[in-house]
């Protein structure tokens, strides 16, 4: 297929928006600890950006969309191998294969970052890198090829993700409750207050996170169409949605309408309307943020009820909102917006996609949620010191044990 310069200009700048969407993370998540952890914080998802995208070009990128198996891929992109020439196999893109290999890389890179969010205040930072690079490995790569790569049998069966709610959302939401479950609570969770240290931080974090959606959704029309430009507006709409429903129902149940709940609810939005930016048109993506506003902001509160420590609410908002989206793409989806999709219950294709939407949550929950389980067992028994930082790094803080900095000269720690 020949190159088509607007595609490959959209493509570009949509690479780099979802390249940007980690440091916003990083600050997102680096305003809601403990002004003792903040670097320790920003330090872990950076360093995706570095790890990452080394092992995506040195064999991960092989493994998620290489080869004609439907459940892993081969070793045929492994080094870049014919990587710059071709693409996947059943992937024709008006675009350089090696650009649709970076924008891919991106997703890559943000998805374990999410997992960060869960394991707050207490992972150890070698822990954290031996984690990192194995599970992009074992977890990311074969759920990335079921769902993304056409051989993948997800993507054979029906299921659809424009963008990633099962293999970004649900695959790191549901990997950060079992990462979560092995390291345990943080030191006196939940009788001792632990509020953000920054909010005004978290809220730069939220905005250029929202920037960078644009590019995480509409990008992955991989053309600048008019799919590309429905994706766009149905990512902004949801945000905008969600974010007034989690405030509405904050309000009715808390008293206030809090920055911090604007901040979450908008991301609860962006992460629903993940799975469905390309494939749902009209009001739908304003239904769809107001539905997981609400549910996300009681899903946040689970944590308390079952006594598991997801310290920044991935799990009530990652997990619980890329199920959501991933659902109710089953009964919004319309071939009238995307013809490459299917038609949703609520648009007279009876209930076959919603089927198989639960089949693909369940494969990944299911998947990711055991894998990881079991990672984390084993290296907490073979690295020495293991997960978790001692009593006396978390009573001072990651920043200096683990990093020997401190995020602020002045400040009462």
């Amino acid at each position: 297929m020949q190159i088509d310069s607007g595609d490959t200009t959209w493509v570009l700048a949509s690479t780099a928006l979802v390249m940007f969407m980690t440091p916003g993370l990083a600050l997102f998540y680096g305003g809601m600890v403990r002004a003792k952890n903040v670097l320790a914080m920003l330090m872990q998802n950076f360093f995706s950006l570095g790890l990452v995208s080394v092992a995506w070009a040195v064999v991960v990128y092989s493994l998620a969309f290489g080869g004609s198996s439907k459940w892993i891929g081969n070793f045929d992109f492994a080094w870049l191998r014919d990587a710059p020439h071709a693409f996947p196999p059943g992937v024709a893109l008006a675009i350089p294969p090696l650009l649709f290999m970076a924008y891919q890389m991106m997703f890559a890179v943000i998805t374990p970052a999410l997992i960060t969010g869960a394991i707050a205040d207490r992972m150890r930072f070698g822990a954290w890198a031996w984690f990192l690079g194995i599970w992009l490995i074992v977890v990311y790569a074969p759920v990335a090829h079921w769902v993304f790569a056409p051989s993948g049998w997800l993507f054979r069966r029906g299921a659809l993700d424009f963008a990633g709610g099962t293999v970004v959302h649900i695959n790191a939401g549901i990997a950060a409750l079992a990462v979560s479950l092995v390291l345990g609570k943080r030191r006196g969770w939940p009788g001792t207050p632990m509020p953000p240290h920054s909010l005004p931080l978290t809220l730069i974090g939220t905005g250029i996170l929202w920037f960078g959606w644009f590019g995480f959704n509409a990008g992955s029309a991989l053309a600048g169409n008019a799919v590309a430009a429905q994706a766009l507006v149905n990512t902004h709409l949801a945000a905008a949605a969600a974010m007034l429903g989690w405030l509405a129902i904050e309000r009715i149940k808390g008293g206030h309408a809090t920055t911090l709940g604007a901040a979450s609810g908008a991301v609860a939005g962006l992460v629903a309307i993940t799975p469905c930016a390309g494939f749902v048109g009209g009001m739908a993506p304003v239904v769809i943020g107001l539905v997981v506003g609400v549910i996300c902001y009681l899903a946040v509160n689970i944590k308390f009820r079952f006594g598991y420590d997801d310290a920044l609410d991935v799990v009530g908002v990652h997990l619980v909102g890329g199920i959501v989206g991933s659902l109710l793409l089953g009964l919004f989806a319309d071939t009238a917006v995307n013809a490459a999709g299917r038609d949703g219950v609520f648009l007279g294709g009876g209930w076959g996609l919603f089927g198989d939407q639960v089949v693909a949550v369940l494969a990944t929950l299911i998947y990711s949620f055991v894998v990881t389980y079991g990672l984390c067992i084993g290296l907490k028994r073979v690295l020495p010191g293991g997960l978790r930082a001692t009593d006396e790094a978390e009573e001072t803080g990651l920043d200096l044990t683990e990093h020997a900095e401190v995020g602020y000269s002045f400040v009462d720690r």
